[in-house]
């Protein structure tokens, strides 16, 4: 797990896992929640680990990374999915398929997880949804206590 992360963000992850507990949190759902000392901090979704919204906030990841306009962040914020014309940066490695993390443009703070539904590329020219939302800030993982 901590080496598919690696790969994928960098070695700046292990700073997340040095001595920490680690819980999965079986949802039902199409995927389960990694705690880590009692915190949403990844999902393993269809056998890719991948931070939640709360481990996305410390680990400050750059890659994989969709930046919305301040107008966006309200609606991103309540779950609604991205489009095109919010966002004003995107990772250009971002392929159909991935999952990304959605900040904001001003804080880079993250609001979101979500799916690509086209390429990082193609979200900075392109018309139309570019982001399935699937977890966000204020949503039940967002609150999960354990």
């Amino acid at each position: 797990m901590v080496n598919q992360l690696k790969s994928r963000f960098g070695v700046e992850v292990e700073q997340l896992f040095a001595g920490k507990k680690f819980e999965i949190a079986e949802t039902g759902s199409e995927y389960d929640i990694i705690l880590i000392d009692n915190e949403p901090s990844l999902f393993l979704i269809e056998e890719k680990v991948f931070p939640t919204v709360k481990g996305a906030l410390k680990l400050k990841l750059k890659r994989n990374r969709v930046v919305v306009d301040m107008g966006a962040v309200r609606a991103v914020s309540k779950g609604a999915d991205i489009m095109c014309p919010g966002i004003v940066d995107a990772d250009t490695a971002i392929q159909k398929g991935d999952f990304v993390i959605v900040v904001d443009e001003v804080h880079n703070k993250p609001l979101a997880i979500g799916r690509a539904l086209i390429s990082g590329e193609d979200m900075m020219r392109d018309k139309g949804k570019a982001i399935k939302s699937i977890h966000y800030v204020g949503d039940n993982i967002w609150k999960l206590e354990v």
